[in-house]
């Protein structure tokens, strides 16, 4: 069993560790976590049984280093770890807008790296990552990886140019979607709902929606014309939020998370 090592343990690398214990697929002693503030993994150490360390005892440790970090620390880090990595490490980047040869720069020698994007669903087993891997990787380290990605839902590997597009499409996406979630919910509210009720059904409804595109494969389009009868309640919505401009404040919205994701990738 290798050991797998978190450098950074914020609201993604919480959410992945979560998942990778609640599959069992490494035990306590075989994950390694360290924080720039120690004290607020101590509850996840107590479920768990992992260890709780600091930034050098990862890197000495583990055999797959996540750096769970913000962009701006990753040379600061890698300064501290590159001279006490294990000679076959691999080390996984899943920061915005740095990429495989960034971090193999940083590192000023050849390591093997893995560019991924998770979302937070991860904590609850339903993430959806993209994995673009560097130069290096062999055959089982694309397995070992893939293995530990599907321990918390679905992976896809993708060339490294479209790392913008999945940042858009599922990395940030699940922010967009619990403001629709919220949006629902008001309007039941305004409906008379009670709060706690509206987002059961919203949740609920927006689950069971994605479930029918997964596995029917249909066109979003012929589902939504599926719930929209003629001269019906669900076309005099559709109308109003057409007017309105959701879709094109969507497509914006999404444009600017990728706009700012490149600016990000030239610093």
């Amino acid at each position: 069993m290798k050991t797998i090592g978190f450098i950074g343990c914020g609201n993604m690398g919480k959410a992945m560790v979560e998942g990778i214990m609640k599959a069992d697929l490494v035990d306590g002693d075989h994950m390694i976590v360290s924080n720039a503030h120690p004290e607020k993994l101590k509850e996840l150490s107590e479920i768990y049984d992992c260890y709780i360390s600091d930034n050098e005892s990862v890197a000495k440790n583990s055999d797959i280093i996540f750096l769970a970090i913000k962009p701006y620390m990753y040379q600061t880090v890698i300064d501290q770890i590159k001279d006490l990595i294990k000679e076959d490490a691999l080390i996984v980047n899943i920061a915005a807008g740095v990429s495989n040869k960034d971090v193999i720069d940083m590192f000023e020698k050849t390591v093997k790296t893995v560019k991924a994007m998770p979302n937070t669903p991860a904590m609850v087993k339903e993430a959806m990552s993209a994995l673009a891997f560097g130069p290096g990787c062999k055959e089982e380290d694309k397995q070992d990886i893939k293995e530990i990605f599907e321990s918390f839902g679905q992976c896809r590997e993708v060339e490294e140019r479209l790392m913008d597009a999945v940042t858009v499409v599922s990395g940030s996406s699940p922010a967009y979607l619990f403001m629709i979630l919220e949006a629902m919910a008001d309007g039941a509210v305004m409906q008379g709902m009670q709060r706690s009720d509206a987002y059961i059904f919203a949740a609920q409804a927006m689950i069971g929606s994605a479930k029918m595109l997964l596995e029917t494969g249909k066109h979003p389009g012929e589902l939504k014309d599926m719930v929209c009868s003629p001269a019906g309640t669900t076309i005099e919505a559709v109308a109003k939020m057409e007017e309105m401009g959701l879709r094109s404040a969507l497509i914006e919205g999404m444009r600017a998370c990728a706009n700012r994701s490149k600016e990000m990738s030239k610093k």
